[in-house]
């Protein structure tokens, strides 16, 4: 006799983060409500933001100098006004801002346990804004599972 498994439920939410500017916006509580409004108890989420200047990254979320750090490592790596880019259609930080992006990436895919994001005691999701300016971001959070 064979069990036939239920089929996977999928759920599809998602949040805007309005960014102050260049740096670190921690979105972890709204991934989490977007997984709790799906009802999956177990499973992963796939979070994706829809955007290609900022980016998204599990990262330490006890002690903010991490964060600091990284903003000025990347500062050097990838300096606004490069004279290596051509792409400048919105200022100084514009390619530079697609640079960062492309190396630290758009999406996560997070393990669901119990119905909330499976995270290490001091890991909390982040999307990183590249540019200067303040922007609304769109964040979109899929989640599979049973």
């Amino acid at each position: 006799m064979s069990h036939a498994q239920p089929a996977p439920h999928v759920g599809q939410n998602g949040f805007s983060v309005h960014t102050r500017g260049r740096g670190f916006c921690e979105i972890t509580v709204k991934v989490a409500e977007a997984i709790a409004a799906s009802h999956v108890q177990t499973g992963i989420a796939h979070v994706f933001v829809l955007h290609t200047s900022c980016s998204l990254l599990i990262c330490e979320n006890a002690d903010p100098t991490v964060r600091d750090d990284l903003e000025r490592w990347f500062s050097r790596v990838v300096p606004d006004g490069e004279p290596l880019f051509e792409h400048d259609a919105e200022g100084p930080d514009d390619m530079p801002a697609h640079v960062r992006s492309i190396l630290t990436g758009v999406s996560l895919t997070v393990p669901v346990h119990g119905g909330k994001p499976q995270l290490g005691t001091w890991q909390g999701i982040y999307l990183w804004e590249h540019r200067r300016e303040p922007h609304q971001r769109r964040v979109s959070v899929t989640v599979l599972g049973h």
